[in-house]
């Protein structure tokens, strides 16, 4: 060691490339409306933090071996460990979209793999844990949608009662029936979120109410992002109808761009700002929409939620 350190020239050693990180076997059971994945318990807490609020909006609280910590006043000698707990017990419940769920854990995968395999090609410089962590991990921006419609129906005729013609009263009262039964509230909220759902393009909306208010930050937001990995033509990875709501939730995941441009690291440093601290935009889009012969009035509040993510 003396020798070693009195050696003023001495070779550097390359440190080997990046690994991705050891698989845990802490294995946790959610059951998604009816739905159960087995997701390891790492996987869990590197999901966005946007996505980890809306899965448990009361917290969770995890044990080391990953199951959850419960206040029990029995005994020690009474206490069964978490591999002879019943199934049922260790089941967390929780009221989120399976298929959001599974469409965000292929997408970390499929970003996994893509950057370190990557690394092959840069192995021969030495990675520093100080180093900027946008070179360390692969950063994924998270955009979210949830969108809120107001149906607002053609308002039926109402029967004049002024009116002394008898003709003209059964005539008016047929009139307001039939717009009555063709303008069931029900079926038109139904028909307008499948109208909404088929709208998938992102930007869409955002670059409406750009032109509308001529926001120079909006027009900033779009412009960032697609300079970072998204493209103006891009639509939602996931997107449905939320049950028994008029809601609709959509998110999109893209991997951040760091090369490419001469200012796109710079780009990206803006964006790492929103690591593990979402940022929401909320915003009232107007529109109008015809169902069969029917022109509906829809009043859509729009709130994103932009977030990074490195995995």
């Amino acid at each position: 060691m003396s020798q070693i350190a009195s050696n003023p020239v001495h070779s550097a050693v390359p440190l080997p490339p990046l690994q991705p990180p050891e698989p845990t076997f802490t294995k946790l059971i959610l059951e998604l409306r009816g739905i159960r994945f087995e997701i390891d318990r790492e996987m869990l807490m590197s999901l966005p933090e946007s996505i980890l609020i809306v899965m448990f909006p009361n917290g969770l609280i995890l044990g080391r071996s990953g199951a959850l910590d419960y206040e029990e006043e029995e005994e020690q000698d009474d206490h069964a460990s978490t591999d002879s707990m019943e199934l049922e017990d260790q089941v967390i419940y929780v009221d989120f979209d399976p298929l959001c769920l599974e469409y965000i854990m292929n997408f970390y995968k499929t970003a996994q793999d893509a950057f370190y395999s990557n690394q092959g090609s840069s192995s021969n410089f030495p990675h520093s844990p100080t180093q900027n962590p946008l070179l360390n991990k692969q950063a994924i921006i998270v955009l979210r949608e949830e969108l809120d419609y107001f149906t607002i129906p053609p308002k039926s005729k109402k029967k004049d009662n002024t009116s002394s013609s008898p003709v003209g009263n059964t005539s008016e009262a047929l009139e307001m029936t039939e717009v009555e039964s063709t303008t069931n509230i029900y079926e038109l909220k139904t028909e307008c979120g499948t109208i909404l759902l088929d709208q998938r393009k992102i930007f869409t909306a955002l670059q409406r109410n750009v032109n509308k208010e001529n926001n120079v930050a909006e027009q900033h937001l779009i412009d960032m992002l697609c300079v970072s990995g998204f493209s103006r033509d891009d639509e939602w990875g996931y997107r449905n109808i939320e049950p028994h709501k008029t809601s609709i939730v959509s998110i999109a995941l893209v991997m951040l761009k760091t090369t490419g441009q001469s200012n796109q690291m710079a780009t990206a440093q803006k964006l790492l700002l929103f690591w593990r601290k979402p940022a929401r935009k909320c915003w009232w889009d107007g529109l109008e929409v015809s169902v069969g012969t029917i022109p509906i009035r829809l009043w859509c509040r729009r709130t994103w939620t932009l977030e990074l993510a490195l995995v």
